[in-house]
């Protein structure tokens, strides 16, 4: 993609001033699950970042779990850890509390910050992809870089 859309720039621009360095890759094609990403990008499964956005059931705050593509959550044991219950939220609030429409919600630069919780499993790859803004563009990065630059707490999440 020559030119950027405006969500993948915002997102790119949020990377720089957190000094991650990123090489948005977009793609004609759709992105939006964690198998049509693994296909655009020739990673395995495991190896997509998605980025799953979370109410919390007693604060009502956003929470953003990074999860390997490979993965299910499991609420009950996410919810063990970080010491809250865990409630889908529907599409208004998680466009509000991100800025991003789901399908393409980046692992940082939100609208908001967001307490944010990563799946131990991404750690076993040298090369992870995540979402860019858009559910047809996409970031590699090392699992350590991205969980700095999120300030990610590193949970199990299945």
């Amino acid at each position: 993609m020559s030119e950027l859309k405006p969500a993948s720039k915002r997102f790119q621009d949020a990377a720089k001033v957190l000094s991650l360095d990123t090489d948005v890759r977009g793609f004609a094609e759709s992105s939006r699950t964690a198998e049509d990403a693994a296909a655009a990008c020739g990673c395995s499964v495991g190896q997509i970042v998605k980025s799953l956005v979370f109410r919390g059931a007693k604060t009502g705050q956003a929470v953003l779990l990074l999860v390997s593509g490979a993965n299910r959550v499991d609420e009950a044991g996410v919810a063990e850890q970080i010491g809250e219950p865990l409630v889908r939220p529907d599409a208004h609030f998680v466009r509000k509390a991100t800025g991003y429409a789901i399908g393409g919600i980046p692992p940082l630069g939100h609208q908001t910050p967001l307490d944010t919780y990563m799946d131990q499993d991404l750690l076993t790859h040298e090369t992870i992809w995540a979402a860019a803004g858009t559910p047809n563009a996409v970031f590699s990065t090392s699992p350590t870089t991205l969980r700095d630059a999120a300030r990610a707490t590193i949970i199990v999440v299945r």
